[in-house]
């Protein structure tokens, strides 16, 4: 296994881009990754394509936007974690001596989406949206844990406020947001506010990693990011375990997950400066607190009351707002935590840099069936 450097990050900004055709989102990040990395289409040797919501094919129409070079294409889907995934494909080529250079790009229009019911399966998963089930994985905790929806509230008003000072987030409010504003939000399925819930987007997101020897020539004296680990893994059976579909998933999942992560990469929770999770609902960041291993069963919401997980706290969650306020397009939404990482490890993230940041986890669950966990650091 060679060693791998994130060579280039780009994004377009997520939101509701109705007018704007998904080849412009697509050209926008890419090319922005292409110029982060000081390099052209020309010196990309493999291309890893995220979607979900696509036409078949999509994969060889995106990138005839950049041109036509006889690269091999994959497409990648994977649900939440499809960027993620998509970057782990490029990143085992690359260490796996295939590819000397490769591209994952990940995009989605959700916007355009329309939902037939009566097409659904007909089973759980077919009449109860997930955020009914996060609604009542939130319940369940608030009976076990004592959690209180002020807790909530305080994640997603955290994450609102780390979105305002991204310029790639959606929402970017223009006054700081208080936790009895989440808490006054329209209700979407109790405890849950819109406010702790993620937005449906539009966007695109895209990473280039290299060899160490293609860095030094392409890019000499930037620093050094490069992928410690990557870490991907489907259910395994627990007690209780439901088998009708994927929505949630074991929470076993998560920690096994990350467990592997460290191992791999030499390293545990305690070497991590930043976090970027998987909080479509803001019951979710609070759960991951303990299941990435940053605090005990139950300690959660010590956790939080500390204000560990903020920008200037012992462990920052979600600095760039998190899928809560910079947007959850499905494709991207990996390769948009990656971004931020990225940044954040090169230390410069503008106003919600993590100080001294030199190790980033990276955390997505897909479809309540796969989990992924992505290390990078700073040389």
């Amino acid at each position: 296994m060679r060693d791998v450097v994130v060579l280039g990050v780009g994004m377009h900004r997520f939101g509701i881009h109705r007018k704007i055709p998904m080849s412009q989102l697509v050209r926008t990040a890419g090319r922005a990754a292409l110029n982060d990395a000081g390099i052209g289409f020309r010196d990309v040797q493999a291309a890893y394509v995220g979607y979900l919501h696509a036409p078949v094919m999509s994969a060889p129409k995106q990138m005839k936007e950049f041109g036509l070079t006889g690269i091999p294409l994959l497409h990648v889907e994977n649900a939440s974690a499809t960027g993620s995934v998509a970057f782990r494909e490029a990143w085992m080529a690359v260490s796996g001596g295939h590819h000397d250079c490769a591209l994952a790009i990940g995009f989605d229009k959700f916007s355009d989406l329309r939902f037939d019911v009566s097409a659904q399966s007909r089973n759980i998963e077919g009449t109860i949206l997930p955020v009914a089930f996060f609604a009542m994985w939130a319940t369940r905790r608030m009976h076990e844990r004592g959690t209180t929806r002020e807790h909530l509230a305080r994640i997603a008003a955290k994450n609102w406020n780390n979105g305002a000072l991204n310029p790639m987030s959606d929402r970017q409010p223009d006054h700081r947001i208080t936790v009895e504003e989440v808490l006054a939000a329209k209700t979407i399925s109790d405890p849950l506010t819109a406010m702790m819930s993620c937005p449906v987007d539009d966007g695109a997101a895209a990473a280039i990693v290299c060899t160490r020897e293609f860095a030094d020539r392409v890019a000499p004296g930037r620093p050094r990011v490069v992928v410690k680990a990557s870490v991907l893994r489907s259910e395994t059976y627990t007690p209780g375990h439901t088998f009708l579909g994927a929505v949630i998933g074991p929470q076993q999942m998560t920690t096994d997950t990350a467990r592997a992560a460290y191992e791999a990469a030499g390293i545990g929770p305690e070497d991590i400066d930043l976090v970027q999770c998987h909080d479509a609902f803001s019951i979710e960041e609070l759960e991951y607190y303990e299941l990435l291993g940053f605090c005990r069963p139950g300690e959660a919401e010590s956790l939080l009351e500390s204000g560990a997980t903020e920008l200037g706290g012992r462990i920052p969650f979600s600095t760039d707002g998190g899928l809560i306020a910079r947007g959850h397009p499905g494709g991207p939404t990996g390769l948009a935590q990656l971004w931020e990482t990225t940044l954040q490890l090169r230390g410069v993230a503008g106003r919600r840099q993590v100080e001294g940041a030199r190790t980033g986890l990276c955390h997505l669950v897909g479809g309540g069936s796969v989990a992924i966990c992505t290390i990078l650091q700073r040389e």
